[in-house]
Parts: C-alpha cells; structure tokens; sequence
C-alpha cells in the first residue's frame, strides 16, 4: 500500500509541475521532457558501461545536449551579434534573424540540475534511479524549478522514494516561510525596484550620491527579489512534505567578497565550485595561487555567463572573479591574505570595503549595456553634485528598515518567523500574521516579475 501510495503522490507531482510549467508556455514542455529522457537513459547508461571510455562519451552526450539548449536559447544571437561586430561587418539592423525565440524560464536552474546528476553518476557519488517518474519530479519539481535552488540528486532524488504525509508543525513553517519570501519580494523588493528604475532609466538627471545610493537600493532589491523567491519556493515544498537546500545567509553581513559568495546565492556557488572550479584546479600539476586565482576568474566569468547573454554580466563576473582572485594573494606576512585580514577588521570598517565593491558589481548587473555602467561609475566618481536624493527615501526604505532588523535579530534561523510559537502568545502571533498579509495586499506595487526568472 505504501508504495503505491507513493508512486499515485509522484504522479501527481509530475502532472502538476507539468501544468506548472506549461501554463507559462506549453510549447516549451517537449523540452523539459527531452532534457528529462536524455538525461535519465545517459545515467543509466554511464552505470551499465564498464569501460571508461564509453562511460565518458555518455557523459559528455549528456553535458553536450544541456549545453548546446542553453548556448541555442540564451546565447546564440549573443556570439553572432559580437562576432559581427568584432569582424565590423556591415549588417542592417534587423537584416536577419538566425534564431528569435524567447529564452525558456528556469532553463539555467534545470540543466544545470540534469548536468550535475550525470556527473554525480559518472563519479560514482550515486547510483541512477531506476523510476522514470521520480526522476521526471526530480528535474520538473515545481517549486524550484524555474529559479532554484539548485538541488543535486544526491539531496532531492531520495525524497521521492519516501512516502509524505502531512505534517502540521511542517506545514506551518513552510506557511510562515512563504509569507516572509511575500513580504520580501513584494514590500522591499517591488519597492526598492521603483526607485532603482527611476535612477538607472536616467543616470544623467542625477548627482554621485543619489547615483550610488541607487546602486545600494538595487544590492538589496535583488536580494529581497531573489532571496524572497527562495523563501516561497522552501515553504512551498515543505508543504508536500519536501526540504530544499538553503540558498542565502545573510550576505550583506560578509566581511568580504569571499564570505559574499558563500552566503549568497549558495547552491549556484557550490555547483560551480564542485563541476567548474575544483576539476580546473585538479588539472594543474602544482595547485599555486597563480593557479586558484585562474581558476576563480574562470569560474566568475562562467557565473557571469549563466546569468545571461550580456556583456554587463560578463564583466559582472570578472569583476568578481578578480576581486576573489585578489583576496586570495599572501599581501601581508603575519595576518596571510586579504580575506584572513578582513576577517579580523572591525566590521565597520570591513562593511564599508565590502558595500563599496558590491556597489560596483551592481552597477554592471544592473546596467543596460557596459557603456551606461561605464557612465554611470564615471559620474558617481566626478563627485557631482545634486538634490534628487530625498526622493529616494520614505516609505520605500521603512520596509527595508524593518527587514534588516527582522534578519539581523533572528540571524540564527533559517528565516525570522521561523520559531514564532516559541516566543510569542497565540494572539500576538496571528495579529503579526495578518497585520503582514494586509500590507502586502493593500501596498502591493504593480505587478513585478521575479528578476531571476529571466536566467
């Protein structure tokens, strides 16, 4: 009785991360599902292999298949625009079109997904599942698919081999959850996104101040955005009886960009740390700084790349990648490198390096293009002066106000209203609850997609 009531539990599942999906667009379905059966028979087939050879031409199938989707549909038009203009060929604007599709939403989460499972496979880290329907709910688990977290099989398959029964005190916290990553997303986040729009549709109406300000705002616009997400992607799996990797921690306490990505954005850190960065580090004969910071700036301009086809992101992710670089370098022969040294900074004084840089690398996130972030950094440094700042402050940063006190206050969970019956009285608990839900109806902003579902 237990499995068929498990298997009848994973179709359902599957039929409704299905639904899920296609009600954005239908047609993008046959993907999903080719990405899934490649995928699955490639695991397969790796395991049934006893020579190695073979073992490493199935695999490289399966990486050969997710990277070409995401090269065809992010990044296609990208590599001919560029070779274009490398080689100034004199192409009219819109004289031809070689492939102009939109960009498959979730498509950078569930490929990496699928590409980490074969890999895992091919390492002997797990054994391939034999049910083709657990492995379908693995890569189409609607929660996290369209923007994570990014699970490994080794985490996320195994949960639907277990039979899931309701659980109250589960229940709760995964609800309680889903109402803080509401209150980010649509009271900070939205809100945060009206004035950073305001500012960076036109950079040249404002001074350096206002200017940087903006690029702060938009740091924790696209943490409130992202993290928020997260927040109702974890609640809503605990709903069906699922846990899903945590994904931040805080990041805007880090000492340094190193801590930074640690605590940011943690399940694509550690992809790219186990398939990217180790493995290039693996290949060198004597592992040097020389050879780290190589493969740090590497690894960042390939997180630059996921993020999409834009040269703003790509300098997003050198910039990171030379700053990682950076830290790791034995500057100071007592205290070891940058980042031993700004662990033992005073956190003021750590904070203020730290938020300047992450300013910076919002500039070039969040710019249209590398000419409007170039103007942008120029007129922050010129020092100009303006009185636009006060527009920037009021009701938009009150609820970012009660954020940063809520997250620094409860640091130790996982989200701060986590372990709300353990402290507060039923009554003050339930007016907390709906005292939230009434200013995210009441004070919503127009709607707002989720910034990371265009990755």
């Amino acid at each position: 009785m237990g499995a068929k009531r498990r298997k009848a539990q994973n179709i359902l599942l599957l039929v409704s991360s299905y639904i899920f999906y296609g009600l954005w667009d239908w047609r993008f379905l046959s993907l999903l599902f080719l990405s899934s059966i490649i995928d699955y028979f490639a695991g397969r087939a790796i395991e049934a292999s006893q020579k190695n050879n073979i073992r490493k031409l199935y695999l490289w199938g399966s990486i050969f298949w997710n990277v070409g989707v995401l090269i065809a549909f992010k990044y296609f038009n990208f590599f001919i625009d560029s070779f274009s203009s490398l080689l100034s060929l004199d192409i009219p604007e819109n004289g031809y079109t070689f492939w102009n599709v939109i960009i498959p939403v979730g498509l950078s989460f569930y490929t990496f997904q699928t590409i980490s499972y074969t890999v895992d496979v091919y390492r002997k880290k797990i054994k391939p599942t034999r049910n083709f329907v657990e492995f379908f709910c693995f890569v189409s688990f609607f929660p996290q698919l369209v923007a994570g977290p990014i699970e490994k099989a080794g985490k996320l398959l195994p949960q639907f081999k277990k039979e899931r029964k309701f659980n109250l005190q589960t229940s709760k916290e995964g609800l309680r959850q889903i109402l803080w990553g509401l209150f980010k997303k649509i009271l900070v986040a939205d809100k945060l996104g009206i004035a950073v729009t305001m500012v960076f549709s036109n950079p040249d109406t404002y001074g350096s101040l206002t200017l940087a300000f903006a690029a702060v705002l938009f740091s924790f616009q696209m943490y409130c955005d992202f993290s928020g997400y997260t927040d109702i992607a974890i609640g809503t799996a605990k709903l069906f009886g699922f846990e899903l990797s945590k994904n931040f921690d805080i990041p805007y306490l880090a000492k340094s960009i190193t801590e930074f990505w640690k605590r940011w954005h943690i399940t694509l850190t550690r992809w790219f740390t186990d398939y990217v960065y180790i493995p290039f580090v693996k290949t060198s004969n004597k592992i040097t700084t020389l050879v780290r910071a190589t493969g740090l700036l590497l690894t960042m301009f390939l997180v630059g790349m996921w993020h999409g086809a834009n040269w703003t992101y790509i300098a997003f992710g050198c910039f990171n990648g030379i700053l990682l670089g950076i830290e790791r370098i034995p500057f100071f022969k007592r205290k070891g490198t940058l980042m031993k040294k700004l662990q033992n900074t005073p956190r003021i004084i750590a904070l203020i390096y730290f938020f300047c840089l992450t300013s910076i690398s919002s500039i070039l996130f969040r710019s249209q293009d590398i000419e409007q972030a170039l103007y942008i950094l120029k007129r922050i440094f010129s020092f100009t002066l303006d009185t636009h700042i006060s527009s920037l402050i009021g009701i938009k940063l009150f609820y970012l106000l009660i954020l940063i006190i809520a997250e620094l206050a409860t640091r130790n969970l996982d989200f701060p209203l986590q372990k709300l019956e353990l402290k507060f009285p039923k009554l003050a608990r339930w007016a907390l609850y709906y005292t939230l839900i009434f200013f995210i109806i009441r004070y919503a902003e127009p709607k707002e997609v989720f910034i990371y579902f265009q990755f």
